[in-house]
């Protein structure tokens, strides 16, 4: 049974961080990708990692202030949310898939494993 669960939401301080974690059982992804979804607004790709090459690629919006990390041995991946702004407050859902080594992005086709999200709310 594959399975993607999410952790680590929860409410700050604008200015304050966060640390998301995504575990992934069942299945050895490479490439995992963190997408938000504020209410009423679409969901848009945040950060990517290929497990594999270690390569990264990040939305513009949270360039310098989030930071995607792997944990081979636990299978886990995480989102380093730091100064975080009200407008990062959203649902962050975990996407997972294989690829090869070196692919990294943020199109949500790319991706047919997903968490069921949590929620992080900046204020």
């Amino acid at each position: 049974h594959v399975q993607l669960v999410e952790s680590g939401g929860g409410s700050a301080l604008a200015g304050g961080s966060v640390r998301l974690s995504c575990a992934a059982s069942g299945y050895t992804f490479n490439t995992y990708s963190w997408f938000r979804q504020a209410p009423g607004q679409e969901r848009e790709g945040v950060a990517c990692i290929n497990t594999n090459s270690g390569r990264t690629f990040y939305a513009d919006s949270v360039k310098g202030r989030f930071t995607i990390s792997q944990d081979n041995a636990k299978n886990t991946v995480y989102l380093q949310m730091n100064s975080l702004k009200p407008e990062d407050t959203a649902m962050y859902y975990c996407a997972a898939d294989l690829w090869r080594d070196f692919h990294v992005g943020l199109r949500e086709a790319d991706f047919g494993y997903w968490g069921q999200g949590t929620q992080v709310t900046v204020s």
